[in-house]
């Protein structure tokens, strides 16, 4: 990438930036809570990103870790915890559980795997549902409090809006130096050829192991936010739709992209909202959007920005091959 296109990606992500901060603050209670949605579900979509588009490992049990860390937020919290506290131990809970759910991937891939991870999120769910000394059952647990950060409360809807937001940028730098480390090699390498990188003396099996902790700790931050923004959990929020929802917003984002999971949040947090004027058939143009989408390009979004990006450095390069050739024509 040469200087110039850095300069303008970091303009344009300043310029992002600071409407995302900005912007709000013009926003009524319901705009900000749509808003806090789709950091927390961009959150939960990176997780789910590093696990399927990084590591090349199916999952549908994101939904569940989301319940995982809503729900321990939500006791914890009530229960006169602060939410930091409350975070530390979600994430530990949710690193060894994806640990543990990891080991099936080591024997079963792809559709198999899927299932594996489909029949853990209906596990999950019956937990929430059923287990009404922990969880309280059907009723939920309400009155979950907003915390302070750094003595300033966030009770309201902005300042929790910064909360998520902020959250979202702190996973985001990890992330992008996690993808850019040695392990984020590793990963690639484990989705592209699993034989090849154990050839190249790669340990498969503990990179495997470590996507899916790192993707469901991911999760699991993402529920602990999900929980004082709504003030309310139930069981509903986190069947198996909420993993299929955060399957779709990585799969039409961009699977295997830093920005996937911001854009197919987006799309599926955002688009049925601003869809909302076709009243009752919303739904159905919604349905209609992806739909096209994943035919026209089922590398998503940034998929067809990497391909129009990969002809323009192809023709470029024709371009010169050809004009060094003239040259050299000429000379003779």
């Amino acid at each position: 990438m040469s200087k110039h296109s850095r300069l303008l990606l970091v303009a344009l992500a300043i310029i992002v930036i600071a409407g995302l901060i900005i912007i709000p603050m013009n926003f009524n209670r319901y705009g900000l809570y749509i808003l806090s949605q789709w950091a927390v579900m961009t959150i939960a979509a990176m997780g789910l990103n590093l696990t399927l588009g990084y590591a090349g490992q199916v999952s549908l049990a994101q939904g569940a870790f989301v319940g995982i860390g809503a729900y321990g937020a939500a006791i914890l919290t009530t229960h006169g915890w602060p939410l930091i506290s409350a975070l530390g131990l979600v994430i530990v809970i949710c690193f060894i559980v994806g640990w543990l759910l990891g080991y099936p991937a080591l024997r079963v891939q792809h559709h198999y795997l899927a299932f594996v991870t489909l029949a853990f999120s209906t596990l999950m769910f019956l937990v929430f549902r059923n287990e009404s000394w922990l969880t309280n059952g059907i009723y939920g647990i309400s009155n979950i409090p907003r915390p302070e950060i750094f003595g300033f409360p966030t009770r309201k809807p902005l300042p929790f809006y910064y909360l998520c937001l902020g959250s979202l940028g702190l996973v985001t730098l990890a992330m992008w130096w996690l993808i850019r480390s040695p392990w984020g090699r590793a990963f690639m390498a484990l989705r592209e050829n699993p034989i090849r990188a154990q050839s190249l003396g790669i340990d498969t099996r503990r990179y495997t192991l470590m996507a899916f902790a790192i993707g469901s700790a991911l999760g699991g931050i993402a529920g602990v936010l999900y929980a004082p923004l709504t003030q309310y959990v139930d069981p509903v929020p986190f069947n198996l739709q909420l993993s299929l929802d955060l399957l779709m917003m990585v799969i039409v984002g961009g699977s295997g992209f830093m920005l996937g999971p911001f854009l197919g949040a987006m799309i599926a947090v955002l688009l049925p909202e601003w869809l909302r004027f076709a009243e009752g058939y919303y739904l159905m143009l919604y349905a209609a959007a992806v739909i096209v989408l994943l035919i026209y390009s089922p590398s998503g979004i940034l998929g067809i920005l990497d391909r129009y990006l990969s002809s323009r450095r192809t023709q470029a390069a024709s371009a010169l091959r050809a004009a060094a050739q003239s040259k050299l024509e000429a000379a003779r």
